[in-house]
């Protein structure tokens, strides 16, 4: 996008197509590196690919003139420098091979690609949403992947806030349980405590922190039948720090860590290794909305720091390594996945 924005011809269409939906190129500042191709998905379907498509067809170089006028040399953004090459992940065939994994949040984001990732690396996916929809589209587009890969995909639609559905993520994983990646989460509006609903309060907390809890407590007992496995929590950049978000959500997200760091203590000796990852900006379905005016003001205007978004795979890379064999020695950690942001 950073090349975009400083190429003659390419700048002033982006900045028009940034104009039409209200926006200037201080939007872009957090994503300046990243492919062009990706505002359709940072925009939450607000931009069509067929508005990327015509931009690019607009930009083309004239057939008649002088292709190289004003061209960008492959590879370097104006005034940035050399381009980092793009990263491509690199799947370990068989790293979960014979291992049962529980995903939530399976449907979308983090959750998605985190299942995504396992089920192609061998494992037997348990993929929980509380959206049938999406989990139907991951299975079609997953389920024959997987398979290729010597692993499956076992689709449960269940909200694990509740008993009943937690009760049919574990009768779906069945007895064996290796590793459980607790993904699923809301955000909050921003809103600090003294204007924080009762309703947003309850809501974060719920699926955060109580749904979170709950499935692990019912998975623990299958890890410690089997001997041993591995919890992955995501948490947050908002457990590192109070300027990420509202007061519910940094709040739901500390408890995330203390539940993490507390369970790695207690079950040190037996096997069952608790670790959290705690992602920066991120291109999911999330999305951040200011309710409040001191919200806006305090949190928004620091987060003019963030580093650029990653994507999901980013952070299932970091997951599935904690999940796998691969942590072996990591328990109690909290991962920052998130671009360095934490280090600021």
């Amino acid at each position: 996008m950073a090349a975009w924005l400083d190429h003659p011809s390419g700048g002033p269409l982006l900045r028009e197509l940034l104009a039409a939906g209200g926006q200037d190129e201080t939007a872009l500042a957090p994503v300046r590196l990243l492919p062009l191709e990706r505002l359709v998905a940072l925009s939450g379907g607000r931009l069509p690919a067929e508005a990327v498509a015509d931009l690019v067809r607009r930009a083309a170089p004239d057939p008649g003139g002088d292709d190289d006028a004003g061209a960008i040399p492959p590879g370097v953004v104006a005034g940035a420098g050399p381009v980092r090459p793009p990263w491509r992940e690199r799947t370990v065939p068989g790293r979960f091979a014979g291992q049962t994994v529980v995903v939530t949040g399976a449907g979308s984001g983090i959750g998605r690609a985190t299942a995504s990732r396992a089920a192609r690396e061998g494992g037997r996916v348990v993929a929980v949403d509380v959206v049938a929809e999406r989990l139907d589209a991951l299975a079609a587009d997953l389920g024959p992947r997987a398979q290729q890969a010597g692993g499956e995909l076992v689709v449960v639609v269940a909200d694990i806030t509740a008993a009943d559905g937690v009760a049919r993520v574990v009768e779906a994983a069945g007895p064996d349980v290796a590793g459980l990646a607790n993904v699923a989460g809301v955000m909050d509006d921003m809103t600090p405590v003294h204007e924080v609903t009762d309703a947003v309060w309850e809501r974060v907390m719920r699926v955060n922190v109580d749904g979170m809890m709950r499935l692990t407590r019912a998975v623990v007992p299958l890890m410690l039948a089997r001997g041993g496995g591995s919890v992955v929590n995501v948490a947050s950049e908002a457990a590192l720090r109070g300027s990420a978000a509202g007061a519910a959500y940094t709040t739901s997200k500390h408890a995330v860590v203390g539940l993490t760091r507390s369970s790695a203590v207690m079950y040190a000796r037996l096997g069952i290794r608790v670790n959290a990852v705690a992602p920066g900006p991120v291109i999911t379905g999330i999305e951040a909305r200011f309710a409040s005016a001191l919200g806006a003001e305090r949190v928004g205007g620091l987060l003019a720091t963030l580093p650029e978004p990653a994507q999901p795979e980013h952070l299932a890379a970091s997951i599935t390594f904690l999940l796998s064999d691969d942590g072996v020695n990591v328990s109690g950690a909290v991962l920052a996945s998130d671009g360095g942001w934490s280090a600021q």
